[in-house]
């Protein structure tokens, strides 16, 4: 009744078939899932992303030191550079986000007015990085083509973030896109930090 428009489509549609336009991009798929469901997973999927990114990376690290040696299972068990390739994955994440939210208040401060709207903001980001789910068969599967399929799920994991963005906020599509690229260079610049620092990232 207040906005005089239809209901929203996906109410009646199947869970998969929601699921199948949101891996598509469709805005009304992430609007569907945003406003109109109950989805309370994002801090235990951004958690599950998390491991997912530090699993990657820590098999990429103990890739460049290998040895056949069958008690290095026993001794991988015990290293703690697991737990620091999740930290850096934090605080990457977290400075990504950092920018996006940077901009798009410095850009539109009127659309990030009260708490709600951020948390409703990080909420759709957090849910949308969804794609980093893909890193685990991405490496179990793994063949020549894996840096091609890790750079194509970067890159939908960003498309994904960009929707996000404009269904929460109802916002054309140049302003999400500014919004990432800031968030982008944050990130890059932790990078940059860390390996400064001489820490493998």
């Amino acid at each position: 009744k207040s906005c005089q428009k239809p209901v929203d489509k996906y109410i009646e549609y199947d869970p998969v078939i929601i699921l199948i336009n949101a891996i598509l991009c469709k805005a009304q798929a992430y609007r569907h899932i945003l406003f109109n469901t109950k989805i309370n997973i994002h801090g235990k999927l951004c958690i599950f992303c998390l491991l997912c990114e530090a699993y990657l990376r820590w098999l990429q690290l103990q890739d460049s030191s290998q040895n056949t040696d069958p008690d290095d299972l026993i001794r991988y068990a015990k290293e703690w550079d697991f737990y620091r390739m999740f930290g850096i994955a934090s605080l990457e994440q977290t400075s990504f986000l950092v920018g996006i939210f940077i901009t798009l208040w410095w850009m539109r401060p009127e659309m990030l007015k009260t708490k709600s709207d951020f948390i409703l903001l990080l909420k759709a980001l957090l849910l949308s990085s969804y794609g980093k789910l893909l890193l685990i068969p991405a490496v179990i599967w793994e063949h020549d083509y894996t840096p091609l399929c890790l750079a194509f799920i970067k890159v939908f994991v960003l498309i994904s973030n960009s929707q996000a963005i404009r269904v929460t906020l109802n916002l054309n599509r140049m302003l999400p896109w500014l919004a990432i690229f800031f968030g982008l260079i944050l990130e890059n610049g932790v990078v940059y930090l860390f390996q400064k620092m001489g820490w493998d990232v």
